[in-house]
């Protein structure tokens, strides 16, 4: 019954699902949506006012061409990298190379998602994993439009649903500091990856100077934006057991990459 269930799938789902964790894998995958979704009407209510922007019906629709352009500039500074560096940026850090797995944490609307799929062809694939039913809409509407094979799954991109050691490369570009627990994202991230894998990471980063601590004050606290220390990422990727850790500061944001230490 399951095999058959599974076969009635869109493709990119029906490849998805084994690897998720047999406890999260829903007898009956809910795909009404174009989405697999894992949570359902009974999901918890956001907590920050980031957070429940996240929710809204209409920043998918802005979010891609203005507002996350606009809150890059905001982090990054006005001569910061534009969206298209940050997608150079991802690129370099995971390098995606054909047959790839790869997972999208928080993927939003999946303008990122759509482009790994692009890299990773038809013998891999390309996983979006967010909690915002209004964003993944959003996604798959223009992934459809792209052409791109993409699977979308509404789930806790926190507690990531997944297998251990599941994926090639794992990314998670302006989203870990709006999570109420990033150690235990960071965790997770790492239990998914495989010996070897990749990890892109862009969030922010503490200004130090005297002048900046006004703006760590606005971008902080009353946001529900955490602000992580310089070093901080950095260190909790080593303490993980990641190699090569590789780190760029913009502004109030900070790109980190990292390897996974291979075993054995």
């Amino acid at each position: 019954m399951r095999a058959a269930r599974d076969a009635a799938l869109p493709d990119p789902v029906a490849r998805a699902l084994p690897l998720l964790d047999p406890a999260a894998r829903p007898a009956a995958p809910d795909v009404r949506h174009g989405y697999l979704d894992l949570i359902g009407d009974g999901g918890s209510m956001p907590s920050t006012p980031a957070q429940r922007l996240m929710l809204s019906r209409t920043l998918p629709a802005v979010y891609e061409r203005w507002w996350r352009p606009a809150w890059g500039r905001v982090l990054k500074g006005a001569f910061g990298s534009g969206m298209r560096d940050e997608h150079r940026i991802a690129r370099l850090l995971l390098g995606l190379t054909p047959g790839d797995g790869v997972l999208d944490v928080a993927c939003g609307p999946g303008n990122f998602t759509r482009e790994f799929a692009g890299i990773v062809g038809d013998g891999g694939l390309a996983v979006g994993i967010d909690a915002s039913p209004t964003m993944l809409a959003r996604a798959v509407a223009d992934t459809g439009r792209a052409g791109e094979v993409v699977a979308y799954v509404r789930g806790d991109a926190v507690r990531l649903p997944f297998r251990d050691a599941s994926f090639d490369a794992v990314c998670c570009f302006a989203a870990l500091h709006l999570f109420e627990d990033p150690d235990a994202a960071l965790d997770h991230m790492t239990r998914v990856l495989t010996p070897g894998g990749r990890i892109a990471i862009l969030t922010s980063c503490r200004l130090q100077s005297a002048p900046g601590r006004a703006m760590n004050d606005l971008a902080g606290a009353r946001s529900g934006i955490r602000l992580f220390e310089p070093d901080e990422i950095v260190e909790g990727l080593k303490d993980r057991g990641y190699a090569e850790v590789r780190q760029r500061i913009a502004g109030l944001a900070q790109f980190v990459g990292g390897r996974l230490a291979a075993t054995g």
